[in-house]
């Protein structure tokens, strides 16, 4: 009896000190990147290498699903303000059905963009890929990030620990399904990246 009380101690112990690392880390993410986050009527001073458009999910008919419709809207909006002269659409390209990128450059062009301003990067599989790439590949020193606001933080994050001068712009234009699930996603999301961080910074 008192050996399986120490088994249930140890394992309480061990669940709250797993549970407030959670906690500290996505407070030291969202911490870190909240400064950054602006809005429209923020920007005009900013001169911005790229805004980068973090890519998400299609539709069955390869249409932006509502969250990437806005991140595209936003970012185009953010362009024409005059804040960058490019935009960098960065997301998945998993074959000939499923192109996140084509999607969006081609909503950016009925938005108002034209295609000479636009860049595509069809390897932005994941966050920090994207933004690694944006600077390693398409060589930003300084980025206008948009995205949800929930998904801002991370990405603002990982923009920091790379050395990259970033602000961030919410594409918050709606209320989107499945939102709770994507909230507890993140929280595990960013502990991810706090540690691939580290690791790479090593």
């Amino acid at each position: 009896m008192k050996k399986l009380k120490r088994i249930l101690l140890a394992g309480g112990v061990l669940l709250l000190v797993f549970l407030l690392t959670i906690v500290c880390i996505n407070a030291s993410v969202v911490g870190t990147a909240s400064p950054r986050i602006l809005e429209s009527d923020q920007l005009s001073e900013l001169d911005a290498d790229y805004i980068l458009v973090l890519g998400c999910g299609l539709r069955s008919d390869g249409s932006p699903s509502d969250m990437l419709h806005d991140r595209v809207s936003v970012g185009a909006e953010t362009f024409l303000i005059g804040v960058s002269d490019k935009l960098l659409l960065s997301g998945d390209r998993a074959g000939t059905s499923y192109d996140e990128v084509t999607a969006m450059k081609r909503l950016a062009l009925e938005l108002g963009v034209s295609s000479d301003e636009i860049d595509s990067d069809y390897e932005g599989f994941s966050t920090y890929e994207s933004v690694q790439r944006a600077k390693e590949v398409f060589g930003a020193e300084k980025i206008i990030i948009v995205t949800q606001k929930y998904h801002l933080y991370r990405a603002l994050y990982i923009a920091d620990s790379l050395g990259l001068d970033a602000y961030g712009v919410p594409a918050d234009l709606r209320s989107y399904r499945g939102q709770i699930y994507r909230d507890l996603r993140e929280l595990a999301a960013r502990v991810k990246d706090f540690f691939l961080v580290i690791g790479n910074n090593k």
